[in-house]
């Protein structure tokens, strides 16, 4: 499965089994901007995959009453599954690092255009490390889940943008220890 929306609803089924309607909500609520539905729709296509895979199934008896809702809740094969998508993440991140290093390959032959993307990258990491707090108190509760998740997504936002204007540092050296090999007769 390859669909982070996917992922995304089984994570909030596995928090808490509910209806349809309340996970496009909570999606909402959770993602925001990080991770958009382009319609609630979306959202019962990732209820109809996920069950197609049996990473959830629908909790009997909940289609009773004057406004049936089904409730689904996870399988144990869609708790080990998403364990398993979560540890795989780290290798996802990797790649979509050594991606752009491998894009940049395409202007290696003319340095000035070359300089400007590492120019422009090195802006977007520097604008990403302005909207990063270095220290805030958390809008959730003290002491919640939510306030351990704050916490711990302004440390990652921190690190990762203190390690990639590391690497932009790095890759100018290096890219001047290049373009100076290739002046030599």
């Amino acid at each position: 499965m390859h669909s982070p929306v996917n992922w995304a609803v089984l994570g909030l089924i596995i928090e808490r089994p509910t209806y349809a309607y309340d996970l496009a909500q909570r999606f909402e609520h959770r993602y925001g901007t990080v991770l958009e539905l382009s319609n609630v729709g979306h959202v019962y296509t990732a209820i109809r995959a996920l069950e197609a895979r049996a990473l959830i199934e629908e909790i009997p008896g909940t289609r009773e009453g004057r406004q049936p809702k089904p409730r689904y809740q996870a399988t144990a094969a869609g708790l080990a599954q998403y364990r398993e998508w979560l540890i795989r993440q780290a290798g996802e991140d990797r790649k979509r690092g050594q991606l752009f290093v491998l894009a940049l390959q395409a202007l290696a032959h003319e340095p000035q255009p070359l300089l400007e993307v590492m120019a422009g990258y090195e802006q977007a990491w520097l604008s990403e490390g302005m909207r990063t707090p270095i220290t805030r108190e958390p809008e959730a509760p003290p002491g919640s889940t939510r306030a351990f998740v704050e916490k711990l997504i302004d440390e990652e936002k921190r690190l990762a943008v203190g390690a990639k204007l590391e690497w932009i540092e790095y890759a100018r050296t290096e890219l001047a220890k290049l373009l100076a090999q290739m002046r030599r007769p």
